[in-house]
């Protein structure tokens, strides 16, 4: 199972989408550049994705297969939401929304599975885990909800529903790679606090972007405010 003709595909596509998603966040958004990047990016996160969950399911790894499927939901359904209008949905988003709620509840179950066998991880990976992620699981399914609610998102609402599930499913990838195969590291940096850095920076210019998104547009409505209120010139 391990020499699988879609291992290489994993990987490949797994280092693409992390290479193209650090270059998206950094080129200027708009821009030529980053329109590029991020086309590859997705291509190469919803390959990556694809190929991981068949690989899981080879491998009977369940916690495997669901980050899979919600890296493939995130990326795609962030795509999505760059592409479409203003205000537009789609009956697909319906059945997209099956996924963060029946993973999120799934991965919940599990983490209180786990703590009343009095074990605080499972295949080494920490209870609190599954805890975080089915979190974000359930806050994507009500983000889903109420955009559906309402008929769409739009403005700053939109970007930052993009860009949270963008950086986000990145923050997958660099915490699988960086922190789960560290056996393709040197000896002496495998273990280090070091690996930790590239592994959560996805986490931290996702906060930033979507701070200085919403910090950004109320500073512009409060100027514009401001502007309007001043007295003309007498």
């Amino acid at each position: 199972m391990l020499h699988s003709p879609l291992l290489p595909v994993h990987i490949a596509g797994g280092i693409a989408g992390i290479l193209t998603g650090t270059a998206a966040l950094i080129y200027r958004k708009g821009s030529a550049r980053h329109a590029l990047a991020g086309k590859v990016f997705v291509a190469a996160m919803l390959t990556m994705a694809s190929a991981a969950v068949y690989l899981a399911v080879l491998k009977s790894q369940r916690g495997n297969i669901g980050a899979g499927i919600l890296t493939f939901y995130l990326i795609l359904t962030a795509w999505l939401t760059a592409r479409r209008r203003d205000g537009e949905t789609s009956k697909y988003d319906w059945v997209a929304l099956v996924i963060p709620v029946a993973l999120g509840a799934l991965t919940w179950m599990n983490g209180i599975r786990v703590l009343r066998s009095g074990a605080t991880s499972e295949n080494g990976v920490p209870v609190g885990m599954n805890f975080f992620l089915g979190t974000v699981m359930l806050l994507a399914a009500a983000g889903d909800v109420r955009m559906l609610l309402r008929g769409g998102v739009s403005g700053a609402k939109r970007v930052v529903r993009h860009l949270w599930r963008m950086c986000f499913g990145l923050f997958i990838a660099t915490g699988s790679f960086f922190l789960g195969q560290q056996q393709v590291f040197p000896k002496w940096l495998r273990g280090s606090p070091v690996l930790f850095v590239p592994a959560l920076l996805p986490l931290v210019l996702l906060i930033f972007w979507v701070l200085r998104v919403w910090f950004g547009k109320a500073f512009k409505a409060f100027a514009g405010k401001a502007a309007v209120s001043q007295p003309g010139p007498s």
